[in-house]
């Protein structure tokens, strides 16, 4: 149980991850203020004081002013690959701005630490498996680049004013809080366990980008991590912050990867529900395999992740779907 007094303030609280972070930060006893915007947020999902703000409006930020901030934990950002190469200027304003205009406020308000909510998108395919923290860097969407560019910023304000940062990078959050209160609720939504989660809830076919990737079952292979653990990750990285560890990054991934046909398979399985299924071309940029070396985190952070086995983040998700569907 945290003693601490001062605040930690959570950026994008009302989103999936900052939400279920956040009622896990207020279960282990800390002071949390959330600020969002709800463009994609939802306020019945905060579970602690709430700011609306929009970073990209500096006069928004002073909204906290007298508060005693001692740590933030940025995930307000936009987060869709797809709509990124679509919209470049919407994520580059928006996650670059956005973020320096939180990094400002910090400084000009002595907040020294700073946990950012970062991608293993900024890898891009990699040439090597498991991906590790010193993989090349080559982001393959507009998205990707931005959140690897505010990581260079986050570099250069460690550097000029001592702000202290933690990059965690994520690879597939997945899941839903164990009561079923709090789960993946996007507008747009482009993952597959919700995707495929509606289509066993409505009988619907479910699209399958490519069946023919060099893997054992022909689908794509990825890193699915709990959000609890994911939730875990951050308050571990804080607790690294609190030490004067010092600026570092992570991989918060399990270390292994589940084929697109396990993850419908599980969800009929769970669910009890057929649904028909098409294959449909490949989505440019997919690569075949993507999972984690999360070693660093384990070692250095304490990072053990105890929800990311499939039948819980199956399980997890199905419950709040069919609550909130």
């Amino acid at each position: 149980m945290n003693t601490n007094d001062k605040t930690i303030l959570v950026t994008g609280g009302a989103g999936y991850i900052g939400s279920i972070t956040t009622a896990e930060l207020v279960k282990k006893g800390y002071k949390v203020i959330v600020f969002d915007s709800l463009e994609n947020g939802y306020s019945d999902a905060v579970t602690t004081k709430f700011i609306k703000g929009d970073l990209l409006k500096v006069e928004d930020l002073n909204k906290l002013n007298g508060e005693d901030i001692d740590t933030v934990i940025h995930f307000a950002a936009y987060a869709e690959a797809g709509e990124s190469m679509v919209s470049p200027y919407k994520y580059f304003q928006n996650n670059i701005q956005g973020g320096l205009n939180l990094l400002e406020y910090m400084k000009n308000n002595n907040i020294k630490k700073i946990i950012f909510s970062s991608t293993c998108a900024i890898y891009g395919t990699p040439k090597n498996l498991p991906v590790s923290e010193d993989n090349e860097k080559n982001p393959e969407s507009v998205y990707g680049e931005s959140k690897y560019m505010f990581e260079k910023i986050l570099k250069w304000y460690d550097h000029l004013f001592g702000i202290k940062y933690i990059n965690l990078r994520y690879f597939n959050a997945a899941g839903a809080s164990l009561d079923g209160k709090l789960g993946e609720n996007h507008g747009l939504e482009t993952h597959i366990i919700p995707l495929a989660i509606k289509s066993a809830l409505t009988g619907s076919e479910f699209k399958l980008y490519g069946n023919d990737y060099p893997t054992p079952d022909g689908t794509c292979i990825r890193d699915y991590i709990h959000v609890l653990d994911l939730a875990e990750g951050h308050i571990l990285a804080m607790d690294s912050l609190n030490e004067d560890k010092g600026s570092n990054s992570y991989n918060l991934g399990t270390g292994k990867g589940y084929s697109n046909l396990e993850v419908i398979n599980k969800i009929k399985e769970i669910s009890g529900k057929d649904f028909s299924i098409k294959i449909v071309p490949k989505r440019a940029g997919d690569p075949p395999i993507i999972y984690a070396d999360n070693s660093k985190a384990v070692k250095e952070l304490g990072f053990n992740p105890q929800y990311s086995d499939l039948e819980t983040i199956i399980s997890t998700a199905w419950k709040w779907h069919t609550k909130n569907s």
